[in-house]
């Protein structure tokens, strides 16, 4: 007897990461290129694409507005800070984005995608899940990194 029909892969190990998703991530963690990045899942493609990138200069306020209100996302942040030492520092978050208010499909595919692109992206210091924006603020930011 064949149960075929059951073995239907699960989202996370449909979902691809494109080349271009590891090269800007790369781009943010070596070069410092970009102060942020906010990558989506793209449904058609079945794969996590860059949708937004900040430039250096833009502010953690930048970032937290660059988020959507109502949907998912994943996004990497390079906050840099001064030790009480006064040593530059740089660490890498990887912010998992999902409000309370997004559509449950979207939440429940950013979550079962989201260890596996979490794994592609090499280099990232802590991990913040957040469903309301005072779960990333930069208080919390900064007490992670300290």
């Amino acid at each position: 007897m064949s149960y075929r029909w059951l073995s239907r892969p699960n989202a996370s190990s449909g979902m691809g990461v494109a080349d271009h998703t590891k090269n800007t991530f790369l781009e943010l963690k070596r070069k410092k290129v970009h102060r942020y990045v906010i990558f989506k899942v793209d449904e058609g493609k079945k794969e996590v694409v860059v949708e937004k990138t900040g430039g250096p200069a833009e502010s953690y306020d930048d970032f937290t507005a660059a988020l959507p209100e109502n949907d998912c996302r994943y996004a990497v942040y390079d906050y840099d800070f001064v030790t009480s030492d006064n040593c530059q520092k740089s660490k890498i978050f990887f912010i998992a984005w999902a409000p309370s208010s997004s559509r449950i499909r979207a939440k429940m595919l950013y979550a079962t995608s989201r260890d596996r692109f979490r794994r592609e992206l090499d280099g990232v210091h802590y991990e913040i899940q957040a469903t309301d924006p005072t779960e990333m603020d930069l208080e919390v930011i900064k007490d992670r990194a300290h």
